[in-house]
């Protein structure tokens, strides 16, 4: 964000700065002694200029995106636990299941309970998830989807939440408390949950 102000305080700090540019000059024609406190002059008046600057804008700094917190959400994690490399395969006439992965991994299963108007924030996950709804009705929400369209899960079926980035936010618009369990693989040491900024296309 931007900070305006009055253009009659800019020749002011122009003649500030310009003072402290005066005394370093000046500098040179100065005994060892006095050039030491003139030094120690200049450095507070180039960081009394450096604070104007900063207070009216003229100096800026990046804002840090904060990342959003959960309410009415608990978890119940169990692990990690190691797990080698996968490469499972089932085939039958109906059903084809492919399940593979490179390098160890993490394996979590947790439980997570969120109350009446509960959430758990912006976030996402270095790896899949296998999200079952327990009981209640889960929304969800994609941190991509400009509309902010819900998809709403009763209990009984379930989501998979892709992770490697993939930023979500699962919400208990219901009237009854809220329970899933989430089956998650993730690479070997790597943090489960990572904490998201709103993306910014939700009102809420």
């Amino acid at each position: 964000m931007k900070v305006r102000f009055s253009t009659r305080i800019l020749p002011l700090v122009q003649a500030f700065i310009r003072k402290g540019a005066v005394k370093a000059l000046k500098l040179k024609r100065t005994q060892p002694r006095e050039r030491l406190g003139a030094l120690a002059a200049l450095a507070l008046l180039g960081l009394a200029g450096f604070v104007v600057c900063s207070v009216l804008g003229i100096i800026g700094f990046p804002e840090t995106a904060l990342a959003t917190s959960a309410s009415g959400f608990s978890s119940v994690v169990l692990g990690p636990a190691l797990l080698d490399e996968i490469d499972v395969k089932t085939n039958t006439d109906e059903h084809k299941v492919v399940i593979k992965t490179w390098g160890l991994s993490d394996v979590y299963v947790v439980s997570n309970t969120v109350t009446v108007g509960g959430y758990s924030g912006w976030h996402t996950h270095p790896g899949p998830s296998l999200v079952t709804v327990k009981s209640g009705t889960a929304t969800f929400y994609d941190g991509d989807d400009p509309t902010c369209t819900p998809r709403v899960v009763p209990a009984g079926e379930a989501v998979v939440d892709i992770g490697g980035g993939h930023v979500h936010m699962v919400r208990n618009e219901g009237s009854v408390q809220l329970e899933l369990v989430a089956f998650q693989i993730v690479p070997q040491g790597a943090t489960r949950r990572i904490d998201m900024p709103d993306p910014g296309y939700c009102s809420f």
